[in-house]
């Protein structure tokens, strides 16, 4: 990712019509201004000096979020979707609630709909209705946690015919809000609409409560996941200290990153051992992770432990299967730690009360916390005027605390993991004080 062009977002054509929104080009006047095309936020902040003195050396810029006073749709003929696709998140109908009010209110957009439950419901064979959006109807949606519009994984792969009903419905603009096969699919279709010669406009925004899209300071979501899993630990806390030789066993979400599992780590404050996807750690043996668990208990008499659900697959038979977004399906890693922690101590003929716990689901269909609505209602704005200014094949995220537009090609193209040689690694270890790593040599 060494070039500018892989931040460079396509646009439908010249933006020539006059914005709605009354705002201001004057510094200084008390009156919030438009952001202009040439406004950007730089990416790379974290940099060596000596970049600084090679001529060759051009910092990548990201196109700056906003509402701009030019924009390529003419509001009153605009028709606008909205599809969510995946699991659920907390957060998600606060998205919707945002860009249903923006256009609304903002931009006099009166035909707003929903597509129900995913992809499929932009497939004919389903015969899922449209639901038809305004403010009245979104109005206390984000009290709630799921989605309105309901979800579904699959159906994304069938570019074609996605594009065939988008076609038939008039839509203008595609609101996609949903993770990283989601994104797969809103890239294809906006593809697919240029290669038609169709003006509309896709614009995602990333739904990941793992927080593992690359490029984006942090997904939705992410914040109330680590909030309601604190909680789960604590409890499992709890129960540990309060029995002989406790174990609380917390397995968290985090297929392939472990971001959910660190931070809740570093939250709570409490954990011995953290156990991500990123980290290989073994079982057995000198430095594995089960003498380093009689040791902790030796000592303290209780442990805590917390799992990322992609956490060890190393140590389980692989399922050779997907799930209906095209995700490798895993097997059950809490479950099998739990038996394999309670037949090691019964082996050593050693009293243990291990309490494990899975809150995945619960986390999931919570509303969205402060913080998350906050950042979800910004979101939805930004996703709506980058959609009227024409832009498309883009999402709309938080980069180095600015708001920007990406490039759903480049986003997609790898996934953010925790580093394990990068300093929240390194603060969830001394947190723990667990061995830098449970590996025999």
């Amino acid at each position: 990712m060494d070039t500018q062009e892989q931040f460079t977002i396509p646009r439908l054509g010249e933006a020539k019509v006059s914005s709605p929104i009354k705002m201001s080009l004057v510094d200084g006047d008390k009156i919030a201004n438009y952001v202009k095309d040439d406004e950007a936020i730089l990416y790379d902040i974290d940099i060596r000096k000596q970049d600084l003195q090679e001529a060759a050396w051009k910092p990548r810029q990201m196109e700056k979020a906003g509402p701009r006073e030019k924009i390529y749709f003419s509001p009153s003929h605009v028709h606008a979707g909205i599809v969510t696709c995946g699991g659920l998140c907390p957060g998600i109908n606060d998205v919707i609630r945002s860009i249903v009010r923006t256009l609304w209110y903002r931009y006099g957009v009166k035909r707003i709909t929903g597509i129900p439950n995913g992809f499929k419901g932009l497939l004919p064979e389903y015969g899922f209705s449209p639901i038809e959006l305004d403010p009245d109807i979104v109005d206390d949606i984000h009290k709630v946690g799921g989605t309105i519009l309901g979800t579904s994984r699959g159906g994304g792969e069938r570019t074609g015919e996605l594009t065939d009903t988008i076609e038939r419905m008039n839509l203008n603009i595609l609101f996609v809000i949903g993770g990283d096969g989601t994104q797969k699919g809103a890239l294809k279709i906006a593809s697919e609409v240029l290669r038609r010669g169709l003006r509309i406009s896709v614009i995602g925004i990333p739904k990941t409560i793992d927080n593992d899209l690359a490029f984006l300071q942090k997904s939705f979501g992410f914040e109330t996941a680590v909030g309601r899993a604190t909680e789960a630990v604590a409890g499992a806390h709890t129960e540990a200290h309060s029995t002989i030789n406790g174990v609380g066993l917390v397995k968290l979400m985090g297929r392939d990153s472990g971001f959910i599992a660190a931070h809740t780590a570093l939250a709570v404050n409490e954990a011995n051992f953290v156990l991500i996807p990123e980290v290989p750690f073994d079982l057995d043996g000198s430095n594995g992770l089960l003498v380093h668990l009689e040791k902790r208990l030796a000592e303290r008499g209780h442990a805590l432990i917390i799992v990322a659900e992609g956490a060890g697959q190393e140590h389980l038979p692989p399922t050779h299967m997907t799930d209906r977004s095209g995700n490798k399906v895993y097997n059950d890693i809490g479950p099998f730690l739990k038996d394999r922690i309670n037949a090691y101590f019964t082996e050593k003929n050693i009293e243990v009360n291990l309490k494990y716990i899975d809150p995945s689901y619960i986390i999931r269909s919570s509303r969205a916390d402060a913080t998350d609505a906050y950042y979800c209602s910004r979101l939805g704005s930004h996703a709506v005027h980058a959609a009227m200014a024409g832009r498309t094949g883009m999402l709309v995220s938080l980069v180095n605390t600015y708001y920007v537009h990406l490039p759903i090609e480049t986003v997609i193209s790898r996934r953010h993991t925790v580093d394990p040689e990068g300093s929240l690694w390194r603060d969830v270890v001394e947190a723990t004080r667990q061995p830098v790593l449970m590996k025999n040599r």
